[in-house]
Parts: C-alpha cells; structure tokens; sequence
C-alpha cells in the first residue's frame, strides 16, 4: 500500500522540508510564507474516477471521521493524521443554494451560493480550524511542542472556530480581538468556550503583529492563517463545490477576503484537482474586497505584483477588515493562474446587495454582501455572462450579525440609503385593521 505524505515546504522555493507536526510558521531560510506540500505521485496510485468514487462513498457519513467534509479527503489534506487525534465538529459538506430568483434578476440563471456559514460555529474558519487543531493534538501526543495554548488573532469568526475546536480537544486557547470591532455573537462565542478573551484597543492587523510575536517567543501556537495547515482545511471548498456539480468546476467563483488565505486555499484545491485529472478546468476567480479595506483592489489596478499594506477603515464587512493581508503573495499566485480580478464595494453597495439577496430567501452575512455586489459589477460589465455558472462563497452565517441587519431596516446606517429597508407595522389589536393592512399587499 502506498503511503501518502505531506510536509511544510517554503512557498517561494527554498529547499528543505519540515514535518507538519513542528510549530513553524514561516521559511527558516527566507522567512517567506510555506505551503503544505504533498507527493502528488504517490497520490496518482488511484485514478481520477477512483478518487471521485472514493469522496463519495465516503460524503457526510457517520463512520469516523467521514461525517466531517474536511477528513472525507483525508489524503489530499493531512495524509497521515491518526483517527483518534482528528478533532471534528462535522465541519463540511454546507449546501449550494441555488438562488435561482436572484439570479433571474440579474441575468444569470446558473448562480448559486456556497452556504459556508451553515457549519458548527457559522463560518468557513472551521474547515481551516479542524485541520490545525488536530494536528496539535498529533504533535502533543508526539511530544514536539514547547506550547499548549492556541492563539489567533481575529475579527470575530477565527476567536470563534479556534474556541470552539481547542474547547473539544480540552487545550487552553487565548485570542486577541480588536476592541468594539466584532459582533456580539461573534464575541460570545469564545467567551462561552472558555477561551480567554484579550479585546485590544487596536484593530487586527495590530492584534496579528502582537500574535506573531507571541508565537515567535514559544509562548502560543499560532492559529491564524499564516499557518499553512489552516489552508489546507479551507481548501476543501473547491473539492466540495466540484463535486456538488458532478465533479465539474464552474465558469466564474466570486469569494469576499480581507487576510487572503482563502483565496490562496481556494486555488490549492483546484490545482490539486486538476493536476490529478478530477476536473478539465480551474474556473475564474474575482477576490471581492470591501472598499474601506482593499489593499489587493489597490494592487490589481495599479498592475503591481505585491501588495502593499493599508490603514483598513471601518466597515460594517467587519471579518475582511484588513490591511496588511498576511497571505497576500499566496493570494497573488492563485489570482495569476485563475486568471482572475479584484473587484471592491462600497459601503452601501456591500448593504444593499444583501438586502437584496435577503429578499430573494437568502440571509447573508455584510462579507457575502461585498461578493454579492462585486458579482452584480461583474455583470453589467459582461464579464460574467448569462451562459455562465457562478458560485458566491458566503463565508459566515447571517444570523451572526443580527445588528448590521437591524440597522440596515432601522436606517441608522450612515452613508447608507437603506432603499430596501423593511419597517414593522404598528397597529391596534383589532382584527379589521389587521385585515385592512393585509388587503394592501400584492
């Protein structure tokens, strides 16, 4: 039987290899960013079609670890994990909504949407997160970490998915949030995992450069997306997303980002597949930034290779906040080889359009917002044609930010114009006024 293996190896191509258990998060050569390397030959041992066969007799089972979307392809993300450290919530296998209505508005029928929020803590961070985590877990039992204590830091949904998985492992998790900048639900979460919480009065490019430090002093195990291993867990969106469309890629994936690492997961997966014959094509990619923090917007069209850091500014796109995106060079590679662009959104643009998916039966997060109404720019510049598939990523559940929503219908956003919002009607308990209303509706 071949053995499948993957190791840490520098993203810019420095020689060496290095275990995924050891606590490394950058070249020790050129101090550049690393991947998680894989032996692509090994992995040829199987063909296309029984690779394909394989992920599906396995999807979203109940045997250990399979009802997990993440370790349903164990071999093509951490190939030598043992079953009893994999640390899984069930993370994966989220639906791809059809938003036929919507799409129907704009002129594209074939639009669908990546419901990545639909998982156990609301987002996509978990697929990232179980991955990390359990290799954690490997390398305790191995006994090659100084540290326990995971450590991320975050705009909300990374302090949630890391709380959550260090909480089932039983390992001691801190996490630094910029003061005031995250939600409430996004805040309760790792406060009711246990997980000591630090609100720094900085925003989280400010929190990342503390993170870092911590992690180079061997005081933490970093957690944030820097660490490879986070990538390889996101990844699977690609793999799921094919598969969903019968092993087929779509024609154009419109995914919102602030720290770049999904972007540069999403083009992992798809080099994978296509290198071992599971799809023909990589399908087009526009990374769709928020206005207020589009240090790669900035980039793409000035034409220049490397992103440069910005103040981000507030914006109600909270999670891609971001200024100095750590994963900025993986995201320039995956952008080149999916023959992509970078689109932006305005702050009443990213609200308006997920109000307006919101009424068509979604219910999106302000990030999915700024995919949304990057997609709809897309259009009315026939780039992204009626004969197209289109899939939006939705990296977080709606529900997570009942107060963007409320005051969107409240109108207390400023610089918002709120066409689409909705009031409750307030009326008398008496059934004829009730009735007289009702009668007006269409």
């Amino acid at each position: 039987m071949v053995r499948y293996k993957a190791v840490f190896r520098c993203f810019a191509g420095c020689p060496g290899e290095y275990p995924l258990t050891q606590a490394l998060y950058r070249c020790p050569s050129c101090d550049g960013l690393l991947e998680v390397s894989h032996d692509m030959e090994a992995l040829r041992d199987r063909s296309a079609t029984s690779w394909m066969k394989l992920f599906e007799d396995r999807w979203m089972r109940t045997q250990w670890p399979y009802g997990s979307g993440v370790w349903g392809k164990r071999e093509w993300v951490a190939p030598e994990m043992p079953d009893d450290c994999i640390v899984s919530t069930g993370e994966g296998g989220t639906n791809v909504f059809w938003a036929e209505r919507l799409g129907r508005e704009i002129g594209v029928p074939d639009l669908w949407i990546k419901l990545c929020g639909n998982s156990h803590t609301g987002s996509f961070k978990d697929l990232g997160m179980t991955v990390l985590v359990s290799v954690v877990r490997q390398a305790v039992r191995e006994g090659t970490l100084k540290t326990r204590v995971l450590c991320c830091a975050s705009t909300g949904d990374t302090s949630a998915a890391l709380a959550a998985y260090g909480a089932a492992a039983g390992m001691p998790v801190a996490v630094l949030l910029p003061r005031g900048r995250v939600s409430t639900a996004q805040l309760v979460q790792p406060l009711s995992h246990g997980a000591r919480v630090f609100a720094l009065e900085t925003d989280f490019d400010g929190c990342m450069a503390i993170v870092q430090e911590l992690a180079r002093r061997e005081l933490v195990y970093l957690a944030n997306s820097m660490n490879p291993l986070r990538i390889e867990g996101q990844k699977t969106v690609s793999f799921e997303i094919v598969q969903q469309f019968d092993w087929e890629s779509p024609d154009w994936i419109i995914l919102p980002s602030g720290n770049l690492g999904n972007a540069a997961a999403l083009y992992a997966g798809f080099k994978m597949m296509r290198e071992l014959g599971l799809v023909a094509k990589i399908p087009r990619l526009c990374i769709a930034q928020a206005e207020h923090a589009n240090p790669m917007y900035r980039a793409f069209m000035a034409g220049k290779d490397v992103v440069e850091p910005i103040q981000a500014q507030e914006t109600m796109a909270s999670a891609i906040q971001i200024g100095n995106p750590v994963s900025a060079p993986r995201a320039m590679v995956a952008l080149k080889a999916m023959n992509g662009i970078v689109e932006q959104a305005t702050e009443d643009e990213l609200a308006d359009a997920a109000a307006r998916a919101d009424r068509t039966g979604l219910y999106t997060c302000p990030h999915t917002g700024v995919a949304l109404a990057c997609l709809f720019k897309l259009r009315e510049r026939g780039l992204v044609e009626a004969k197209h598939r289109v899939v939006v990523v939705s990296t977080a559940n709606g529900l997570k930010f009942t107060e963007f929503k409320l005051a969107y219908h409240e109108r207390r956003i400023k610089g918002v114009e709120a066409a689409r919002a909705n009031d409750p009607i307030i009326l008398e308990p008496d059934v004829e006024r009730v009735a007289s209303a009702i009668a007006t509706m269409g």
